[in-house]
């Protein structure tokens, strides 16, 4: 068999497990979020929120980029691996030490005195992932999806149910608190039985060196988006309410998760498969636009139809007291529909090595969202305002996320939309066939169903009858697995 062969191979089997993994996760994950949800109030939601901003921004400073650096990085070592967790290790102790300390004035400053001890807590994520980005990139960089897969989905169910367990007990915010901390625990112990590497007590300072020059841009790219993420809770949190923003993170969150259950599958395989044929203009490109074209195929018509069925969705699994989220969320459906064009154009560009190409759009995209963002927050001061900023914003930032594959893979912006049309057109097509059932009046439940069934088989047979590639290369995918 070719390399070319095997690689296809590898990655075909590495996209089915990556799919497995986030389907099921996510699945879980909802699960546990909507029991949790009815358990517990909008403004402990909020709290966590408020305390995932340190949480999410410490970890991108623990990974620096450097995960990212030893999967795309030809001639990587044991060495390196350990060189690479002792690094992450100390910035996490660090790190846990500022927000330690700092706990009490952050709970001063956005009034919630309840937060101090469940912070302190939750911010112990940051050690444990200082090992379990090492982790993930050994597995990438070996294409053993199927590793991951197994420790997520355990980590969720265990978690979830300890979660749900401490929210019965009526523990309050703590629930959040041993659900998120514990998810990451078990993953990493799952991770440790079935993958050999453990670190050792090597450091190696030019490695570091030389690996850091390639991660410090992403580690700064990192930053400016999850502080650009975090800008909008903090600002929520201070301007408004914790309930207000509980209901902007539930409206967000159930898109984020379906966005990144479809995309999330197919963009970390393309980051190992293009990283290994990086030298290979032509082969990067075809990944490319499989990628992007597959994702758009499965996201754009979960997107719309999650917008369409939203309200009895929301009422039916999570109650009236969350009702005020469906705007957010119908909003945040559009945002995560044009999730392939960033995720796809910026894995090829850490794919090929160009890090500093990466930064440089994160730098523009930040200038253009802090904007949006400021003047819907101090200048309109409403909520509806704010999450319609981050619509706009993502309209204008896939030209920016596309434009320089134009000359690093020959892939234009105008080509990518060509590809990604042909799902939105019939996306919106399904689901207009779809909403001939509300008129029937029938039971939340039973309209939820027959129109999501409506729309998928509208969906899946204009695509056959038009022939559309992506619907072809499914289909191809699945029965090479029969075999």
């Amino acid at each position: 068999m070719s390399s070319n062969d095997d690689l296809k191979k590898k990655t075909v089997s590495s996209l089915i497990w990556k799919l497995f993994e986030q389907s099921a996760s996510s699945f879980v994950s909802l699960v546990v979020q909507i029991v949790m949800a009815r358990l517990l109030a909008p403004d402990e939601f909020g709290m966590l929120a408020i305390m995932l901003v340190f949480v999410n921004v410490g970890n991108v400073i623990v990974q620096s980029g450097l995960n990212t650096a030893i999967i795309q990085g030809p001639d990587v070592t044991e060495r390196d691996y350990s060189t690479v967790f002792w690094m992450s290790f100390v910035v996490s102790l660090v790190l846990y030490v500022i927000v330690f300390a700092a706990a009490p004035a952050i709970a001063a400053y956005y009034v919630m005195p309840s937060i101090v001890a469940p912070l302190r807590a939750l911010v112990l994520i940051l050690i444990v992932n200082a090992y379990n980005s090492i982790q993930e990139a050994v597995v990438a960089r070996a294409l053993e999806f199927n590793k991951t897969a197994r420790a997520t989905v355990i980590a969720g169910v265990t978690s979830g149910a300890l979660g749900i367990i401490s929210a019965v007990a009526g523990t309050g915010i703590w629930a959040l608190v041993v659900q998120q901390l514990l998810f990451q625990v078990v993953k990493s112990i799952v991770l440790a039985v079935q993958i050999p590497w453990k670190p050792r007590f090597l450091f190696d300072a030019g490695r570091a060196r030389l690996l850091f020059s390639f991660s410090w841009k992403l580690l700064v790219s990192g930053l400016l988006e999850q502080g650009y993420q975090s800008l909008s809770d903090l600002m929520i949190g201070k301007v408004f309410d914790s309930s207000s923003l509980g209901f902007v993170s539930q409206g967000k969150k159930y898109p984020q998760a379906l966005g990144l259950m479809l995309d999330g599958a197919i963009q970390p395989v393309m980051l190992s498969a293009v990283a290994r044929v990086q030298d290979n203009k032509e082969n990067v490109k075809r990944l490319a636009r499989r990628a992007l074209k597959t994702s758009t195929f499965l996201i754009a018509p979960s997107m719309v139809l999650f917008a369409f069925v939203s309200k009895p969705i929301v009422l039916l699994l999570l109650g009236e007291k969350w009702l005020a989220c469906v705007p957010y969320l119908r909003m945040y459906c559009f945002v995560y529909a044009l999730l392939p064009v960033h995720t796809t154009n910026l894995q090829v560009l850490n794919g090929v090595g160009r890090s500093d190409l990466y930064l440089r759009l994160e730098v523009i995209k930040k200038i253009i969202g802090v904007s949006i963002l400021c003047a819907t927050v101090f200048v309109f001061r409403d909520l509806t305002a704010i999450v319609f900023g981050y619509v706009l914003s993502s309209i204008i930032c896939t030209f920016v996320n596309a434009h320089p594959n134009k000359r690093v893979i020959g892939y234009s912006y105008l080509e990518q939309i060509r590809d990604i049309c042909p799902a939105f057109i019939l996306a919106v097509a399904a689901g207009a066939v779809s909403c001939l059932v509300v008129p029937l009046n029938l039971p939340v439940f039973a309209s939820i169903v027959l129109q999501s069934v409506v729309m998928a088989v509208a969906y899946l047979l204009l695509a056959y009858m038009l022939k559309i590639e992506e619907m072809t290369y499914l289909l191809d995918m699945l029965a090479k697995l029969r075999k």
